[in-house]
């Protein structure tokens, strides 16, 4: 038996049809679709302890499912006490399947975790069709053992949208469930 993601066959079957209507599109390739999710860590205390990059590259790979790529600087910057080649954060890019999977435990567990939570902001749109949220901690997430973290990290979490277009992005995270804050 095959496995399919749940959030993959909710946009597939139950989604795509209902915005293709409200939005009113002509064909089923014009309805917005999520392309891929990048998530970004920086830690800028990894300029003097290595084991930070290293914790922090275990527990993105955790969370995602997938290896994380170090990033490293790309100049000198001498107030900073960064040089060319450091490394200074995490990034993962999420796609298919693994996306999907990812996507659903953001918004089922993850997000309802977060202390005093009353919604998503709205304003994190790009103008682009794109959706960025920031998480304050990694601990969040189930996967992540309080115990065994060494500090609390954040990280940037960018939905990138085959739309240019903020209102169908939006309309398309709403189907899928993102819950945003009630608007006054």
């Amino acid at each position: 038996m095959e496995y399919k993601s749940r959030l993959k066959e909710k946009y597939n079957n139950e989604i795509v049809p209902k915005l293709k209507e409200s939005l009113g599109l002509k064909s089923v390739m014009q309805v917005p679709k999520i392309q891929k999710i990048c998530i970004n860590q920086g830690i800028g205390d990894a300029i003097t302890d290595k084991k930070l990059i290293e914790n922090a590259v275990n527990e993105m790979t955790t969370i995602t499912g997938q290896k994380a790529v170090i990033t490293k600087s790309k100049k000198d910057i001498s107030n900073f006490k960064v040089r060319k080649g450091m490394p200074i954060g995490v990034r993962v890019t999420l796609r298919g399947d693994i996306m999907y999977e990812f996507l659903d435990r953001l918004i089922s567990v993850a997000l309802p975790r977060v202390r005093d939570f009353n919604g998503i902001n709205d304003k994190g749109f790009d103008g682009r069709g794109n959706f960025t949220l920031g998480v304050k901690e990694q601990i969040i997430f189930p996967e992540i053992d309080i115990d065994k973290i060494s500090r609390i990290t954040g990280m940037d979490i960018t939905l990138v949208m085959n739309t240019k277009k903020d209102k169908e992005a939006y309309a398309l995270l709403k189907e899928f469930g993102f819950p945003f804050k009630k608007s006054k």
